[in-house]
């Protein structure tokens, strides 16, 4: 690959994710993937932001953003195995999703966290690890439209995945992409810690500093109910 629209995952798809799976709740049966059959990129890049990301978020969020990474993974290889991009990509955009939650960055702007944590993973990216530029602005926008769920429309292959893997840890949601074994091996490796409780506690604290931020689209009752009604989730939290 040397497109940037195949390397950095660029690439439109539908919003809706029935659209991609034909009506179906899956391509095919999931299968076992474990963490420890899973290829992370070791690359400069990719050591330098695990290390930010290790530092910068709590171990909770940290946790979160690792089980994104092997969800991700386990639903591109098995389910749209012809999606391009690198893994170091994918791997950046998990990592910095939530950057914009932690206490310091949620308070420091008006904007919503997933506006501002793009700007803080393009600038990240840009001007301290001068990662190429379509790489960076792919990152971004992925962090940026992570929570922008609907059935009209489209966005690119990063984003798309981001979103079907955070809602996969988050609510459960899309159950039938990821085996069941996947799920106890990945939580076993990167435990929830009670995430469930953690982000449903977050995503208040954002609608209460800001109660026109974006993840009121999703439901100002609804989505942190749903998020800490995680019924898939409940026997590893």
């Amino acid at each position: 690959m040397s497109n940037p629209i195949e390397l950095f995952g660029w690439a439109a798809q539908p919003r809706d994710v029935s659209v991609l799976l034909n009506g179906k709740k899956n391509i095919k049966e999931p299968e076992p993937q474990s963490v420890a059959k899973t290829s992370l990129p070791d690359t400069p890049l990719a050591k330098s932001v695990l290390e930010y990301a290790r530092k910068q978020l709590s171990t909770e969020t940290f946790n979160h953003s690792m089980r994104v990474y092997y969800y991700g993974k386990a639903i591109q290889t098995q389910q749209f195995p012809e999606w391009s991009f690198t893994d170091e990509t994918y791997l950046l955009a998990c990592l910095l999703h939530d950057i914009g939650t932690t206490d310091q960055n949620i308070s420091a702007t008006h904007m919503s966290f997933e506006f501002y944590g793009g700007t803080l993973a393009f600038d990240l990216l840009t001007k301290e690890l001068h990662a190429p530029i379509e790489q960076a602005e792919s990152v971004a926008e992925a962090i940026i439209r992570h929570q922008d769920i609907g059935e009209t429309g489209k966005i690119t292959t990063l984003g798309l995945l981001i979103q079907l893997a955070t809602i996969f840890d988050n609510m459960g949601g899309h159950k039938e992409l990821v085996h069941q074994d996947t799920i106890q091996d990945v939580t076993a490796n990167f435990p929830r810690k009670k995430w469930s409780s953690c982000f449903a506690a977050t995503i208040r604290k954002e609608n209460g500093l800001k109660p026109w931020a974006h993840t009121t689209a999703l439901g100002e009752e609804d989505f942190p109910n749903g998020v800490q009604n995680n019924e898939l989730m409940q026997p590893y939290d």
